[in-house]
């Protein structure tokens, strides 16, 4: 069902790198015609380059470009060439959505700034992704990671702050772009007429920042780095061992999953504890508590505690590694494959995570 949910719509992506052709991704995967057009001048869209040293050089796309890209009709364009602008304006005329995501100065550069798509194309939607929205500045996600203070708050006490190890800030503003773009949808079909929605990475990297900066605005108390911990509950976050080696991360987020903790443990007498009775206490003395944890921890391999964590409803996890996590089912289930031009299928797992279900 979902696959065909949006048949007939028709997208058009001068987007490149990540968020923006994130979300061509996303209406390609709900059956919209979606066409991306790559800049012909310098060998299209920048991360087809983008290998790592795992990917053999002669492929033309990289495994990263084949995240955000699948299903799309590739339509290579030098959009200052007026047989190739013809080609565009073409497009752009039966599209429904253009999504752009331009570099300061290449909308007027290419004469299509949004005052005049909106006079040429009246009932065109225009989704919109800028970086830092008051400054001409090249914006990668690694740069709004540090500016919004993502950085500042991820790592390990007295370490180097760390940026997240996948382009969140790119995803979060493809996700804010989706859900305006879906708005648009729904107010052109009361009105008929087009849109424009835009948004930043910046924006939307603030949005993000959620309990981080409430913790700020209401407390004035600046966050800092905890690694995995989680500022406010004990024990979440912390990691303990198993018997065999196994790592195993704790998310206790109530006190009656602590005490089920510790009845799984056979230590009602730590939850009686003034230090750990209470989640206030247990976050003030939560070194202590992980010590206690680290010792009762090891006398259970992997599988035997977290069948007995799982029983008792208490939040934990084995830390697995990608290459258990994507063989599993649902995982395989996700997956989306392509034909590439050079014969090879690429692959990559799918943006849309939702169903749809008559009830």
């Amino acid at each position: 069902m979902l696959k065909n949910s949006l048949q007939g719509l028709k997208v058009v992506e001068l987007a490149t790198v990540l968020a923006g052709p994130a979300v061509g991704m996303f209406f390609a995967e709900l059956g919209a015609e979606v066409i991306k057009v790559e800049n012909k001048k310098n060998n299209g869209d920048p991360t087809r380059g983008w290998k790592s040293i795992h990917e053999p050089k002669e492929d033309p796309a990289s495994a990263y470009y084949h995240c955000v890209n699948w299903n799309k009709e590739v339509v290579f364009l030098n959009l200052l060439d007026e047989t190739d602008r013809s080609k565009l304006e073409k497009l752009l005329k039966v599209a429904d959505v253009l999504i752009v995501n331009f570099k300061s100065g290449d909308a007027e550069k290419f004469d299509l700034k949004n005052s005049v798509l909106r006079e040429r194309y009246p009932t065109l939607i225009i989704g919109e992704i800028l970086g830092f929205e008051s400054e001409e500045r090249v914006a990668y996600d690694a740069v709004l990671q540090a500016e919004a203070g993502m950085m500042s708050i991820n790592g390990n006490p007295g370490d180097q702050p760390l940026k997240l190890p996948i382009a969140f800030i790119d995803i979060l503003a493809a996700h804010q772009l989706k859900e305006g773009i879906l708005l648009a949808l729904l107010k052109r079909y009361e009105s008929g007429n087009g849109t424009l929605v835009s948004t930043s990475l910046y924006r939307s990297a603030l949005a993000s920042l959620i309990n981080q900066s409430s913790t700020y605005l209401n407390t004035n108390t600046v966050p800092q780095q905890l690694g995995s911990l989680h500022p406010n509950i004990a024990p979440y976050g912390e990691i303990v061992k198993s018997k065999d080696d196994q790592p195993i991360l704790l998310a206790v987020g109530t006190d009656g999953q602590f005490q089920a903790l510790c009845g799984m443990l056979k230590k009602v007498k730590i939850s009686t504890d003034i230090r750990f009775k209470s989640n206030a206490d247990r976050v003030k003395n939560r070194m202590a508590l992980k010590e206690v944890l680290v010792e009762e921890f090891e006398k259970f391999d992997a599988n035997t505690i977290l069948s007995q964590l799982h029983k008792f409803k208490v939040p934990a996890a084995k830390i697995r590694k990608l290459d258990e996590v994507l063989n599993e089912k649902m995982a395989q289930e996700m997956v989306l494959e392509q034909m590439e031009s050079n014969g090879k299928i690429s692959k990559r797992m799918a943006t849309v995570a939702f169903k749809l279900e008559s009830i």
